[in-house]
């Protein structure tokens, strides 16, 4: 983690400030740590003293590290974590980018670092660092279990079912909740229930994982188009085992299927027969759109919901739910008893401490009104450069259409050759590519750098037309 609290301080150069120097000492030593940064004694993620431990040590008054501190936070070059500490996120690679901190930056092909605006990753930044403490104590302080629990933690299960009716407008009981280790994880599980070798379709362009998935599985993977309404449900072919889908903002276009596909969607798997697998994973992320009933809602009967808390907090907690018909959820379990697997418990108890004490609830207004602040200044920056975007009603993400794959080939060279990733969508079709455009992920950057490789995109933006 960049920013850990218990990361120990870094162990600081040699700083000398010169009295008889014409420059301001608090210039002077700002100017010493970004000379730290560019020959590589600082690094990103690096813990720095106190701006009081650090004057002690240098012998300057408090006024004069603050104010350095302020000047390289303003600029990017540190980022402050409440009850954490100042922290080192800026590496510029010197004459390559003028002094324009390279944060939280890929390596390329060229070993050039860039600044990453793919999708995918959650914005940490909103969460209470306390209340994150807190939960992970409390799921500590539970007695070892003495057998495993196929299902899923019953604490967990039941924060599920209040999350799902509070935010997603599901009913559910705790029996119809599986556990699982998150949306992909599910669908691992899912197509292992299939009979051999089944049709599964998915969404063109869609989520490869869950395609890969599915071909991992042994299934043949029907790609059917997504249009402004979402998945063509008209377009689906027979004999379809299962369908998977994410009808709240489809990934990665950004659509929200309309009410009438859902209906159809339903219905169609009612009268062929097959499971649809709707994949809500930021189905809680918003904003100024009414939200559509969920397909489980719809369809309880042949729908199994699948969310997950790796956008909603992160990946790394391990953390997702199914619920699903009956005879699913005993295949499921079924399975992992043959198997001997489960999801592992501590991310299940961590959610459920974070539920318990009202801190996921506060959690999510806070990641929504954040979001909703850096969709508006990524959406401002596609305009400013005479392009729209789709997507820009929920999630974390937007896509920007571009004319043609040429285009698209175009704006991702330029991008990296100014420093910034992003992501094209012709990775993200099974078939031909059909859709043209980048993929604008603006959850997981400090906002100075999102700021930044927004700017530096618009400029590239500028020079295509859509």
């Amino acid at each position: 983690m960049l920013f850990a609290t218990g990361r120990p301080l870094v162990e600081l150069p040699p700083l000398v400030l010169d009295r008889d120097d014409e420059r301001p000492l608090a210039v002077q030593l700002a100017d010493a740590f970004r000379a730290a940064a560019a020959n590589g004694t600082f690094r990103a993620g690096d813990r720095l003293p106190s701006t009081r431990g650090l004057a002690a040590t240098l012998g300057v008054s408090r006024t004069v590290t603050a104010a350095a501190y302020d000047q390289l936070l303003a600029e990017g070059w540190l980022a402050a974590r409440r009850g954490a500490g100042t922290f080192i996120v800026g590496l510029p690679d010197g004459a390559r980018t003028a002094g324009r901190p390279a944060l939280l930056a890929t390596e390329g092909a060229a070993g050039v670092g860039l600044i990453d605006l793919t999708a995918g990753s959650p914005c940490v930044e909103v969460l209470d660092r306390a209340a994150w403490r807190r939960a992970w104590r409390a799921a500590a302080d539970t007695a070892p279990a003495t057998a495993p629990e196929r299902w899923g933690q019953p604490a967990f299960r039941a924060a599920v079912v209040e999350h799902l009716l509070r935010h997603r407008g599901l009913p559910a009981d705790p029996a119809e909740v599986l556990a699982t280790a998150g949306s992909t994880a599910a669908v691992a599980e899912i197509a292992r229930t299939l009979p051999a070798g089944s049709r599964v379709a998915v969404e063109e362009p869609g989520y490869q994982l869950a395609v890969n998935t599915l071909r991992a599985a042994g299934h043949e993977v029907l790609p059917v188009a997504v249009d402004a309404s979402g998945l063509v449900v008209d377009a689906l072919p027979r004999g379809l085992a299962a369908v998977y889908c994410t009808p709240a903002h489809q990934y990665p276009l950004g659509v929200r299927m309309s009410a009438a596909r859902r209906v159809a969607l339903v219905e169609k798997a009612r009268a062929e027969g097959f499971l649809v697998v709707e994949d809500d994973y930021d189905g809680e992320l918003r904003y100024d759109v009414a939200p559509l009933p969920l397909l489980a809602a719809l369809g309880p009967d042949v729908v199994a919901h699948l969310g997950t808390a790796s956008k909603l907090l992160t990946p790394t907690l391990g953390a997702g739910w199914l619920v699903a018909p009956a005879a699913l959820r005993a295949a499921v379990v079924d399975m992992r008893e043959r198997t001997g697997s489960q999801p592992a418990p501590a991310g299940q108890r961590v959610l459920a401490a974070l539920a318990a004490h009202g801190d996921l609830a506060r959690h999510l207004r806070r990641l929504r009104r954040e979001l909703a602040v850096r969709r508006a200044v990524t959406v401002e920056a596609a305009g400013s450069a005479g392009h729209e975007v789709l997507g820009d009603a929920a999630g974390a993400h937007v896509v920007v259409p571009l004319r043609d794959a040429q285009a698209e080939r175009d704006v991702v060279g330029a991008a990296a050759a100014a420093g910034v990733k992003v992501d094209g969508l012709a990775r993200h079709h099974t078939g031909p590519q059909r859709v043209c455009g980048i993929v604008i992920g603006f959850a997981v950057l400090p906002r100075p750098v999102l700021d930044e490789a927004l700017a530096l995109l618009a400029v590239v933006l500028k020079g295509t037309s859509a």
